[in-house]
């Protein structure tokens, strides 16, 4: 995998993804190698390494992601009746690209939502 997957793949157009919900500064779509049987990610179009390297003049923007992962969550619990959300930092983060994970049902592969 590269280091930002989200940059160097589904940005550029590299990897084809099927988007579930977009704004102008935020996608969401269905993982392209799901962990779970409803698994989709969500992250910013701007590049930001983690939840962790983010600064003050990002917090409209981690508003926005927010509100994406709650209308996408919204989705995922009216159709199945729960999901969780998830963010990996540190050495779970295997895409160094900040993401969150959307998801619902029974992992169908190992190693969790990376």
């Amino acid at each position: 995998m590269t280091e930002d997957f989200y940059c160097e793949e589904v940005l550029s157009g590299k990897t084809a993804v099927q988007k579930v919900y977009e704004t102008d500064r935020v996608l969401a779509y269905y993982h392209t190698r799901p962990f779970y049987e409803v698994h989709i990610v969500v992250f910013p179009k701007v590049h930001i390494d983690s939840l962790l390297t983010m600064r003050v003049e990002d917090n409209d923007l981690l508003i926005e992601l927010l509100e994406v992962i709650k209308h996408v969550s919204a989705q995922v619990v009216e159709e199945y009746g729960a999901c969780r959300v998830l963010t990996n930092l540190g050495e779970y983060q295997d895409s160094k690209h900040l993401h969150w994970h959307v998801i619902h049902g029974k992992q169908i592969k190992e190693d969790g939502a990376r």
